[in-house]
């Protein structure tokens, strides 16, 4: 797996310029974007850590996920998603948060198609949650990293615009 060099290299530079923390809840993506993070130059600065809560069980005991909500969806909402962001960022105590949740194969509780939602908080606030549809024909991984490659590039736009407004 190989992430743009680049995009890595500006997430790394724009978090160590502002001297702010990140850390990682994935579900869909797998531990794909704690990779990336990993990868970045010195990561150890700024990257705080990740998780990888997978079921159900671990999202509610973990993340404070509501049972029931989970339930109902099947641990994919845009509500589960931001509960996992925020709850994350208070975990690592880290700035910035990054949390995936969604289907990388097509079954029946996602009605047969492929999407994830992944939101971003900042200081204990959302500031973007988004739903990625895929073709349902992709193969798995293809769908874990072309959500980790679409996710790391809205982190940097995002990161991009509150540096600006500093």
């Amino acid at each position: 797996m190989e992430f743009q060099k680049n995009l890595l290299e500006y997430i790394s530079q724009c978090l160590l310029t502002s001297g702010e923390t990140i850390s990682v809840v994935e579900s869909v993506t797998s531990g794909c974007l704690q990779l990336a993070f990993s990868q970045m130059p010195n990561a150890s600065m700024f990257y705080k850590g990740g998780m990888t809560a997978y079921t159900l069980p671990e999202k509610v005991r973990l993340l404070n996920v509501d049972k029931n909500e989970a339930e109902d969806c099947d641990c994919v909402s845009e509500n589960i998603v931001e509960t996992m962001v925020l709850n994350i960022a208070k975990i690592f105590e880290s700035d910035w948060s990054i949390a995936t949740t969604g289907y990388c194969t097509p079954i029946r509780n996602s009605f047969y198609k492929i999407f994830a939602y992944f939101s971003f908080a900042y200081k204990g606030e959302i500031i973007l949650t988004k739903k990625l549809e895929l073709h349902p024909k992709i193969q798995a991984l293809n769908a874990q990293l072309y959500y980790t490659e679409f996710i790391l590039g809205c982190f940097k736009s995002e990161i991009n615009q509150l540096l600006i407004l500093k």
